[in-house]
């Protein structure tokens, strides 16, 4: 089994148009950045795990599912970097893989010396962004696909088969 762990803020700050999005709306930045993990967690395939630094709320720590990550906001007065080395505490072992993403060098040693493996923000913006590029690549190859016929037909024809097809 594969696990990432996500350091929330440290990505929305590495990502320009997240980074811009925050300035104007963090909700709809967090937001955003959990729609792109999703995309990539259904791709890979990883247990994915974003935390959020509760240094906008205060109280106990919450934690919620969007689509299939798992989003963590820590407890007052506990960084999202502590909240990390927890987790990958406990995910790692001879069977897992942990990769946690944050350009946060600190925190890169701290998650070294435990075993995991580091993604930088910038890897992760760039692997996401060849993964969607690759999606609708696919996407545009199997429309075509299902375009293709054994006959070519002109377009009006193919019009006329598609109103019989559906009784119109």
């Amino acid at each position: 089994m594969d696990v990432l762990l996500v350091d929330g803020y440290n990505i929305i700050g590495a990502w320009r148009e997240l980074s811009e999005l925050k300035n104007h709306d963090f909700h709809a930045a967090r937001e955003r950045l959990i729609d792109e993990l999703s995309e990539y967690q259904a791709y890979k395939g990883w247990r994915l795990i974003v935390v959020f630094d509760a240094h906008l709320s205060q109280g106990i720590e919450k934690k919620a599912k969007q689509s299939r990550v798992e989003v963590i906001y820590t407890k007052e007065k506990e960084t999202a970097d502590e909240r990390i080395e927890k987790l990958v505490s406990h995910y790692k072992n001879v069977k897992t893989n942990v990769y946690v993403a944050t350009s946060d060098l600190m925190e890169q040693w701290t998650i070294f010396t435990q075993g995991a493996l580091r993604i930088s923000a910038r890897e992760l913006i760039t692997e996401i962004s060849q993964i969607k590029k690759q999606i609708a690549s696919k996407v545009i190859e199997t429309n075509n696909v299902k375009q293709r016929g054994t006959i070519p037909l002109s377009k009006e024809i193919s019009d006329h088969f598609e109103r019989l097809r559906r009784g119109k």
